[in-house]
């Protein structure tokens, strides 16, 4: 490692996956160690991981853990970084410019000075309180140390039934993950339908596929407790219904901003618990702090309100954003449109913008239209249904959501949609957008299309 300057400015990272590394990796790429010292704490066992990719390696579709892995702390280290491991930042001194760190193996504590800092402290699964959530066999799975213990307990694992609780997201893709595993799987919802980031019927497409997968999906299921055997392991899953056996539980209820250290430093919190930032992810009222990933809240371009959203596009754009400003450069973060894509087996579920009850939240009045097409020319080998939802503003006719439920080729169609939302494109403009077209691709009008024409004729008359 190159000697540091002792003029040298420092910059001090708390987090070491995707916003966190990204931010170090940037400002590094601006600034020299003669210029920068970068130090960067991480409690866990790795770096710079794809923590989505973390339910495809529990189930087999990927087959290291390494695999997961964009750059080990080592890699980090040779260009500069000085990266420290199993290493728990528990107090940021704002007045002082410090923080405070344990060395989670040796329980040594000391205090580290920064001029810059960044925070990328990520976010923590939900797990409820009440009796036997804590108990062996009851899983999270939010980081890679995560991922590890719960392989590690389906190891030791005698049984073969699992329970998820909660349908978002993880919940589904864990659930794919543990039928890929040959586990019985049910999986317990609080809501209606399962994918809660859809609206009530299109979740209803997705609970279809899960059934037909095998797994047993239960609505309007809320947990009261977990139960345990004599060795104190789980055994059971109890709701205010029923008693599901379990021999491992994994949570998938959903994740919340990991902001205890800002908190307790007096940072600004929003209504999600989240960090708040300007448009150069700068935590707002201080001028040396920022902040990004999963532990902030960032504007809806459609909304114009703060919402959490935890996914890992962000998480490296915002370290980018960081890293160019705390390197010396300028960049700005202006927002998101909420666009996520996922899968159950072979059937894909995307979604951007709005749902009817967020466009109801903020006042919007809309009209809701639901297409059936098809991802290729109908007559061509292959073609498969799907299915589309579109919402748009009455009168101005501008596009506030898109929902698409379907097989091979439909999940990625929603790109279409987050594009004109962002560009603030009405439907009718939309409906003149020049696609690509081939019977191998696409019906001559896309799906997004002829549900954009359908949106049209509807909100014209309002």
């Amino acid at each position: 490692m190159s000697r540091v300057s002792p003029r040298a400015e420092r910059l001090v990272v708390i987090g070491g996956d995707a916003a966190g590394m990204s931010a170090a990796s940037q400002a590094r790429r601006l600034r020299g160690p003669d210029e920068l010292e970068i130090v960067a704490f991480e409690r866990g066992h790795f770096t710079s991981y794809s923590a989505c990719g973390i339910p495809y390696w529990v189930g087999g579709d990927v087959t290291e853990r390494d695999q997961l892995i964009a750059r080990t702390p080592e890699e980090h280290r040779e260009r500069a970084i000085d990266l420290r491991m199993r290493t728990e930042v528990t107090e940021i001194d704002t007045a002082g410019q410090r923080v405070r760190a344990r060395d989670l193996d040796s329980g040594a504590e000391s205090w580290t000075s920064y001029d810059k800092l960044v925070i990328a402290t990520g976010a923590r699964p939900v797990r409820p309180e009440m009796p036997g959530m804590d108990a062996p066999g009851v899983h999270g799975v939010q980081t890679l140390d995560d991922g590890q213990a719960l392989l590690d307990s389906l190891a030791r694992t005698r049984g073969r039934r699992a329970v998820v609780v909660g349908a978002g997201y993880i919940g589904v893709e864990m659930a794919e993950a543990l039928i890929n595993r040959g586990y019985g799987v049910t999986v317990l919802n609080r809501g209606k339908e399962p994918m809660s980031t859809l609206d009530p019927d299109m979740g209803r497409l997705v609970h279809r596929a899960m059934e037909g997968l095998g797994i047993t999906m239960v609505n309007d299921a809320e947990v009261t407790k977990v139960l345990t055997g004599d060795d104190g392991r789980v055994r059971a899953v109890v709701t205010e219904d029923a008693e599901y056996p379990a021999d491992v539980v994994v949570l998938g209820i959903g994740v919340r901003p990991e902001t205890s250290l800002a908190r307790a430093a007096g940072l600004p919190l929003g209504h999600h618990r989240g960090l708040l930032t300007d448009l150069a992810m700068r935590v707002r009222g201080h001028e040396n702090i920022w902040a990004g990933g999963d532990c902030v809240e960032v504007l809806d371009l459609v909304s114009g309100q703060e919402r959490h959203i935890a996914l890992g596009t962000h998480a490296n754009k915002h370290g980018q954003v960081i890293g160019t400003n705390a390197g010396g450069g300028y960049a700005t973060f202006p927002g998101v449109v909420g666009t996520a894509v996922s899968k159950v087996c072979d059937l894909e579920i995307a979604r951007t913008g709005l749902r009817e009850k967020d466009a109801h939240r903020v006042g919007l009045r809309f009209e809701a239209v639901t297409i059936e097409s098809t991802s290729r020319a109908g007559y061509y080998p292959g073609a498969s249904p799907m299915t589309v939802k579109m919402l748009a503003e009455r009168r101005t006719g501008r596009l506030l959501g898109v929902q698409i439920v379907g097989r091979e080729g439909a999940a990625k169609r929603v790109d279409i949609a987050a594009v004109a939302l962002t560009a603030g494109l009405t439907v009718e403009q939309m409906t003149a957008l020049d696609l690509g077209y081939a019977p191998p691709f696409s019906p001559v009008w896309d799906p997004v299309l002829v549900a954009a024409r359908k949106a049209a004729a509807k909100v014209r008359p309002a």
